[in-house]
């Protein structure tokens, strides 16, 4: 999502928790407690866990600053590997960070969950870097703490403080401070509701008087035993004590209900991470309703030293509450259940990374034997599943990243070579357009997402328009790394809203690390350059020797 650090302009790309990861749990099941469960009819005792991470005491690696944290999550199987879960958002120079960042997954009575947790000082050359793009090995070692995830659910009040080690202290006699990590667990109530909010505050105190004032709010939950869980936080305005932020995006699931208590507090910024708190508000997502409905500001309070509600300093200044709207996030299977019929759509890379057609090496490579090749397997693979849930087999089919006869390098053709419509029959209309092109195109470049998704987008808008009921998926088969990526998160943001899935599945042996920024399996939603959220994850990216795992 954007900005990997969480103190700066794209600070509110840090909103998380309102996706999960749905993985089976890092260990085995108890094959005694399993068998009992089964015999009496049961399939294992389960819930839901949200999980919230800060640190406390971490060390500084540099001799001028604080630590720029983050935290990388695994889960540690029965033969001992980890498999990485998430990585939280950076937090600039901080020794006690409070990563907004959570992780969702599901807690097994009888299995026994070991989850690891690793946190590293990211350098600031780093900070316009996806943090799912960070190379780990690059980065400094801070510490390193385990535990079961039953530990953390019996905690009072659900919460895990672990000492943080690193291997010399584990050798060594003197072990050394590396600080505490905090780990906290909430059961998830399932909502697909959500809501979105612009927030303005108005005359909000100076508190830099030869320096400016650059406002953010922080947005947190308070948890049963009243401790505070950030949820999610705007951008930093510059220099205005007046802001109006771009809207924020809190899913009923966060919070637990519109009744819970919500605390909004109004910082600003220091880069050196010592914000100052302008003053703050108590106030339930159901009450800041209230005050979008009444058009009235809501007066920040300062809290008294000894935190005493009744000798809090009550401030002048005001929050607003510019919008409030509550939509339901709907599912794809939400889709399905509801009558929606499915409508396959393709769309082929045909850029020259590919390789020479005519070359046995290409993946574009057209064999006399008849044996397939990677673009055709795929189609094949993944069309003969998909094309079973769309009645009338009529497939719009584009290609990108080539040069027709004659013609400018297009982003979006009809495979079919029709200037009028874009649809072929069947899986064998598609391989057979396929083919065609091979021979009226020449491969270009560079790869461009955008036009073809914002096209797949624009026939789901239309259908949406015209009260039909269908469900869009759209596979792109592609050999290499996006190059419009942002134009790529934006077209994917404004879709989001739409009855549009979109699988792309990689061909041949390029690294598509890149790629899996736009999947949000992990839970980050994408964001668009205008700072809007995702309503929900509709990427799915694969590498084609997994589809083909899946499939066969």
């Amino acid at each position: 999502m954007g900005n990997c650090f969480s103190e700066v302009a794209a600070g509110r790309a840090a909103i998380g928790g309102t996706a999960g990861d749905f993985r089976n749990p890092a260990g085995g099941p108890n094959d005694a407690v399993e068998n009992f469960l089964r015999s009496r009819g049961h399939h294992g005792l389960f819930s839901q866990i949200e999980l919230s991470f800060s640190a406390s005491g971490l060390r500084d690696r540099d001799v001028l600053f604080k630590s720029n944290p983050m935290m990388v999550l695994y889960a540690r199987g029965k033969n001992g590997a980890l498999e990485e879960l998430r990585r939280t958002e950076v937090v600039l120079n901080s020794s006690s960070p409070t990563w907004i960042t959570k992780h969702t997954l599901i807690y097994h009575f009888e299995v026994v969950q070991v989850l690891v947790f690793r946190v590293y000082d990211v350098d600031t050359q780093f900070r316009n870097v996806d943090v799912k793009m960070l190379e780990l090995e690059e980065q400094q070692f801070l510490g390193e703490a385990t535990c079961v995830l039953s530990q953390i659910i019996t905690q009072p009040d659900q919460l895990l403080t672990i000492d943080l080690h690193t291997e010399d202290s584990i050798r060594s006699t003197l072990s050394k401070n590396c600080g505490k990590l905090l780990v906290h667990a909430e059961e998830c109530v399932s909502s697909k509701t959500a809501i979105e909010m612009v927030f303005r505050c108005s005359d909000l105190e100076y508190k830099d008087l030869f320096s400016r004032n650059d406002p953010f709010l922080l947005i947190s939950k308070v948890a049963e035993g009243g401790a505070q869980i950030p949820i999610c936080k705007t951008e930093v305005i510059k220099n205005d004590l007046n802001p109006i932020w771009k809207s924020v995006f809190v899913n009923i699931q966060q919070v637990g209900s519109k009744d819970s208590p919500l605390i909004i507090e109004c910082y600003n910024f220091n880069s050196n991470g010592k914000h100052d708190l302008m003053g703050k508000v108590q106030r339930s997502l159901a009450e800041l309703e209230n005050i979008h409905n009444n058009g009235q500001g809501e007066n920040l309070f300062f809290p008294s030293a000894g935190g005493e509600n009744h000798d809090n300093k009550v401030l002048k200044s005001q929050l607003f509450v510019e919008k409030f709207t509550e939509s339901v996030q709907h599912t794809f299977l939400d889709y399905l259940v509801g009558g929606f019929e499915l409508n396959f759509m393709v769309a082929v890379d045909f850029t020259a990374s590919n390789g020479n057609p005519r070359l046995p090496d290409s993946l574009h490579y057209i064999d006399p034997s008849g044996r397939p090749n990677a673009y055709q397997r795929a189609i094949v693979e993944v069309g003969e599943v998909l094309q079973f849930y769309d009645s009338d087999k009529r497939f719009p089919t584009w290609g990108f990243g080539a040069r027709p006869i004659d013609g400018p390098v297009s982003h979006c053709f009809n495979l079919n070579g029709s200037s009028h419509y874009c649809e072929v029959e069947g899986i064998q209309g598609i391989m057979m357009a396929y083919t065609s092109a091979l021979h009226n195109v020449s491969l270009a470049g560079p790869t461009l997402f955008g036009p073809v998704i914002s096209t797949a987008a624009l026939i789901a808008s239309q259908s949406v328009a015209n009260g039909g009921r269908k469900y869009f998926v759209l596979l792109i088969i592609t050999d290499g790394v996006v190059t419009d990526l942002q134009e790529t998160k934006d077209a994917i943001v404004k879709a989001s809203d739409l009855p549009l899935s979109i699988l792309i599945v990689g061909v041949g042996g390029a690294d598509f690390k890149e790629m899996e920024v736009l999947d949000a399996d992990k839970g980050e939603r994408l964001e668009s350059s205008y700072g809007r959220v995702a309503s929900r994850d509709i990427v799915q990216f694969v590498p084609f020797r997994e589809v083909q795992s899946k499939y066969h």
